[in-house]
């Protein structure tokens, strides 16, 4: 078998950048980074043609048992939204970049783009080091199938790791998704899914996945969570209800928006997200704090804009949690409206 095939298949994350993604690699460059089997000699030292990564010398992030899955999940997932734009060669940097400072956990979807075909070509080489969740917001079982065949396919997989129905906000949209759901069961008794689960953006979400939960017994769940949408008191009680059926069920819980600010209103786009994100690193290191340290909570989910997602991927690595106190004063001093309901405040930056 030749050296470089070894290595791919053996390497740890922290080395794969100098033998696993391109044909050009030689073995000896596999050599020259790892030992024997294909450990690395120092995870933060790679050879190759690699220029520094934009996130710097990172300590790697830290994990956490993703419930009934029992995967230990890197407390940032890689939000597959950030390649809706990119080609394979404009992903290759984001998502070389995440998995050197530990994440591996990818959350991507068909509505996100061009992402599923960015970053398939990537997948083979570290399929067996990283956690993929995938995603379909069909209503229709032939649709949802279909969807669920092509997503496969551009992704250059045979399974995912987790199959969600994406963008559950209300009851109203949880009963119109049934197909779509028979589907995602169906996947899993397949063998082309290992677990199952429902996301959502919207105000309605928390109470929408309880009932999901309760009707379907998902393993996952994934919502919003930052100290705008936590100062709703409506918000916050059915999140924390969802939160203790999930403990009660071990199922595992996703956070998105950590580093969400504010709506975009009458001002122009100028980052690659429909809502505006917090832009200081303070700002960005306090959502990633606040959501991972909401207790039930065991991962975040980077955002849709790359340079957002890099500074987001960089606060996980020096996660600690937030005191109550300091907690209280998020909420206090959160920007106020929120970014929900999506039909009113959401502006699209890719038009």
């Amino acid at each position: 078998m030749d050296r470089t095939v070894n290595c791919v298949r053996s390497c740890h994350f922290l080395s794969f950048r100098s033998c696993a993604f391109r044909s050009t690699f030689r073995s000896h460059a596999c050599r020259e980074s790892c030992l024997p089997g294909g450990v690395p000699r120092n995870p933060r030292i790679v050879s190759g043609p690699f220029a520094p990564s934009a996130l710097g010398t990172l300590s790697a992030v830290q994990t956490r048992r993703l419930g009934r899955t029992g995967h230990d999940s890197s407390v940032a997932i890689l939000g597959g939204a950030a390649f809706i734009t990119d080609t394979p060669d404009d992903a290759e940097g984001l998502f070389l970049e995440a998995l050197e400072a530990g994440v591996n956990h990818l959350d991507i979807a068909p509505g996100y783009g061009l992402a599923e075909r960015a970053v398939g070509p990537h997948l083979p080489a570290v399929r067996r080091r990283l956690f993929l969740a995938c995603k379909t917001a069909e209503t229709e079982r032939d649709r949802a199938l279909r969807r669920l065949d092509r997503s496969l396919e551009r992704l250059q997989v045979d399974h995912l790791d987790l199959y969600q129905a994406h963008g559950v906000t209300s009851l109203e949209v949880l009963d119109q998704r049934d197909e779509a759901f028979q589907v995602i069961l169906d996947a899993r008794d397949r063998g082309l899914t290992r677990y199952v689960g429902v996301t959502g953006h919207d105000l309605g979400a928390p109470s929408a996945h309880l009932e999901a939960v309760r009707r379907y017994d998902l393993d996952t769940v994934m919502f919003p969570v930052y100290p705008t949408v936590w100062s709703d008191p409506t918000y916050r009680a059915d999140v924390e209800t969802l939160l203790a059926e999930c403990a009660v069920r071990d199922v595992g819980v996703m956070a998105i928006k950590a580093v969400a600010w504010r709506p975009w209103g009458n001002r122009t786009p100028d980052a690659l997200s429909w809502y505006e994100p917090h832009r200081t690193a303070v700002d960005i290191e306090r959502g990633v704090r606040f959501a991972l340290s909401t207790p039930g909570v065991h991962a975040f989910c980077t955002p849709s804009d790359p340079g957002t997602a890099r500074r987001a991927i960089s606060a996980a690595t020096r996660y600690e949690p937030l005191s109550d106190t300091e907690r209280q004063r998020a909420v206090e001093d959160a920007e106020s409206g929120g970014i929900f309901p999506l039909s009113e405040k959401a502006v699209s930056p890719w038009r």
